[in-house]
């Protein structure tokens, strides 16, 4: 092969080189596009807490019982077939409630969300207290970032509003906590939504310290959603404290709801997971 040739071989060597190396970091293969680490509940996983309310001489009562459930399935939606979450939450009175507050109460939540990134995807919320009942809906729309927000009864009406992402409503926002890096001293906001307004919601990670749960003792990161205000979820005085592992598991182990009222404290009694690892 004369000189000149060689050269021009070796310029085309480095040119295929060159565009391997380019096409490599422009579209990098198909499987590793889509690797992600799983969510700690993707799997299917099944949550059941109790709650204890304390004031003055009385301690130690049982008032409520929390049921937390998500399940997982692909989705048909075009070539990536995204993972698509059905989360499921219940929190029922039980107990002396009734008699200290003067009425019973079942919330009722069914929320869908997308994997990747985490948000939510529709809600549908029912509220029983004492006699009276209201049904909730909302669509989230991505492409417009509008959710669409019904009241089905006892007076139905509806609304648009406009949202920014992450968007989250009542219950996902539990599980978007277990999907962040909580750091003690640091904080962040949450886009919310519920019964059709919108708002910021800011949480702050206090502090990291081994509590004592149904799993043993286990080092726990404590955060406190800012859930009350007159801006807020919630327009009362009230303070909300969540302990979550700090493993790979990312549990709410424990949570602490001081109101008026007096103090709740809820702890996790029971967790399973339906479906195989």
């Amino acid at each position: 092969m004369s000189a000149v040739r060689l050269i021009r071989f070796n310029l085309f060597l480095r040119a295929v080189v060159a565009l391997l190396v380019l096409t490599a970091v422009v579209n990098p293969p198909r499987a590793q596009q889509l690797a992600r680490a799983p969510l700690p509940f993707e799997r299917g996983e099944e949550l059941i807490y109790q709650a204890e309310f304390t004031r003055g001489l009385l301690r130690g009562v049982d008032v409520a019982e929390f049921h937390f459930k998500s399940t997982t399935e692909h989705v048909a939606r075009g070539a990536d077939d995204p993972v698509v979450l059905h989360l499921t939450g219940d929190v029922v009175s039980k107990g002396l409630f009734p008699r200290i507050a003067g009425f019973r109460f079942h919330q009722h939540v069914e929320s869908t969300a997308d994997a990747e990134p985490f948000t939510v995807l529709h809600t549908s919320k029912t509220e029983e207290q004492g006699k009276r009942s209201r049904v909730l809906e909302a669509v989230f729309d991505h492409k417009t970032h509008k959710v669409l927000w019904s009241e089905l009864s006892p007076s139905p009406q509806s609304g648009a509003f406009d949202f920014t992402e992450p968007i989250q409503d009542v219950l996902t926002v539990i599980y978007y906590l277990r999907t962040q890096k909580l750091e003690p001293g640091k904080s962040f906001d949450v886009p919310l939504t519920d019964a059709g307004r919108v708002f910021r919601l800011s949480v702050a990670a206090v502090e990291e310290k081994e509590i004592d749960t149904v799993l043993g003792k286990v080092k726990a990161i404590r955060v406190e959603p800012a859930l009350f205000g007159d801006t807020s979820l919630v327009r009362a005085r009230g303070q909300l404290s969540i302990w979550i592992t700090a493993d790979d598991r990312h549990l709410p182990v424990r949570a602490q709801l001081k109101v008026d009222l007096g103090t709740f404290d809820i702890k996790l009694k029971h967790v399973s997971y339906p479906q195989p690892n």
